[in-house]
């Protein structure tokens, strides 16, 4: 009998043997054609030499040290090169493990930012429905995917959730999609009335919802309307780019599509691309000073913290990333996986939606088309589809409980930044297959 801990009890998965660029090869030789990069992790596909040396030249200074009595090279110079590219104003970077971890330092910077501010008043945090942040109790509380959430209720912090921004159900008939950005965004304002202002640290938010929703992209102003209110009742904004940051949708950050800054920002899955665990927290400079001039201590941490030998990937990847202009490739490669998907499934009966940035795709199922009815639950499309994807040797990440946790389904595309046309190709043939196997026309 096995030990492993599994995701699921009763599936009996394939052993990964090898990985060679767009590729998995399993224990008998089978190749799988990476589409999603894993949740939107490998965007540089697998065995690239240039990552893997540098872990290596690494391993061979110094695997690990801890940051209660050192810093290391990679970890300085990842974050300078970081904070060279991030969004105006974000000037410090806290490197962790994942984007949990992110999410959570994120949430417990900000509390600590306004109790060293002298408005201990402010613990609210406000996010949205239908998002994901991670699974540690803090990430899990902002995030509003009532599936994940439900057992673990009475864990949970008292977070309030606003509607998202979903143009293809909550856009009104006859509504501009510039008026639809802007009503929702008003939805932030209605609950800061509701709750008070003065009681809440931030807001926090997906600029492009992926693993719940897949690939939700705000409406025209969205953003830049949130910014504001922000602003205007000064509260934090902090922005989880976690599976849709670091070139992912065409941007280095995906926050720069919408012309706005975070005050804090989270990343992770491509900042180390799979070659090893890490994830970081950008930060603005006032929220820094603040707990450096004060306490001068984050009350937060972890043993693998600043890690040197996963920083030294993450260097690698966003130099890889940034000397081979590959965000200027996914926004080429994007544009053509889109008019491939918007050929092969425009007029599907069974597709309602297919939306996205860059190389992160979304396709929204339905039971019928012209009313936008979606499927049973209990019928387990996602899942079956899932599993004939795999079959067909394509690795794709479809999701259940899109419109509300619990009903709705899609299948999110994010295939590693160097995929070829040929690739595109074949991402679309086997999905077809696995379409037409679950969903004939």
């Amino acid at each position: 009998m096995p030990h492993i801990f599994p995701r699921h009890s009763r599936q009996n998965l394939p052993t990964v043997a090898g990985g060679e660029g767009c590729y998995l090869i399993d224990s008998t030789g089978k190749r799988y054609l990476d589409g999603s990069g894993g949740a939107a992790v490998s965007c540089l596909g697998h065995g690239d030499r240039t990552i893997i040396d540098a872990i290596k030249a690494q391993l061979d200074k110094v695997a690990f040290a801890h940051t209660g009595f050192f810093t290391s090279e990679p970890a300085e110079a990842l974050a300078d090169l970081l904070i060279e590219h991030a969004p105006e104003g974000l000037d410090r970077v806290y490197l962790v493990s994942g984007g949990s971890e992110a999410t959570e330092a994120a949430i417990k910077l900000a509390r600590q930012y306004w109790v060293e501010k002298g408005q201990p008043e402010r613990g609210r945090l406000i996010a949205r429905q239908q998002s994901y942040h991670g699974n540690t109790i803090g990430a899990l509380s902002a995030g509003g995917n009532e599936w994940r959430r439900a057992q673990f209720a009475p864990l949970l912090l008292d977070v309030s959730h606003i509607p998202p921004c979903y143009d293809y159900r909550l856009r009104r008939d006859g509504e501009s999609a510039e008026d639809y950005g802007i009503r929702a965004a008003n939805e932030l304002e209605k609950e800061l009335l509701r709750v008070g202002p003065e009681t809440v640290m931030a807001f926090m938010a997906e600029p492009v919802v992926g693993a719940t929703a897949g690939a939700l992209t705000p409406a025209p102003g969205y953003f830049k309307r949130i910014r504001e209110i922000c602003d205007q009742y000064g509260i934090l904004l902090i922005l989880d780019e976690v599976m849709c940051g670091m070139g992912r949708t065409g941007h280095l950050f995906a926050c720069d599509a919408d012309g706005i800054a975070p005050d804090i920002l989270c990343i992770a899955k491509g900042l180390g691309a799979g070659y090893q665990p890490i994830g970081a927290m950008l930060c603005s400079a006032e929220i820094y000073d603040t707990i450096a001039t004060g306490s001068g201590f984050f009350q937060h941490g972890h043993t693998y913290l600043g890690h040197p030998t996963a920083a030294a990937a993450g260097l690698a990847v966003v130099s890889s990333i940034i000397e081979r202009d590959l965000v200027a490739r996914v926004r080429v490669q994007g544009d053509k996986l889109a008019k491939r998907l918007e050929a092969r499934f425009g007029q599907h009966p069974h597709i309602g939606d297919i939306r996205g940035r860059g190389l992160f795709r979304g396709i929204e199922l339905v039971a019928d088309r012209e009313t936008k009815v979606p499927f049973n639950p209990a019928r387990g499309i996602a899942g079956k589809l899932k599993t004939a994807a795999f079959e067909a040797g394509l690795i794709c990440y479809p999701m259940a409980g899109t419109i509300d946790g619990r009903i709705g389904d899609h299948i999110l595309l994010a295939p590693p930044f160097i995929i070829e046309d040929r690739q595109l190709d074949e991402l679309t043939d086997k999905l077809a297959l696995a379409l037409d196997h679950v969903l004939p026309k």
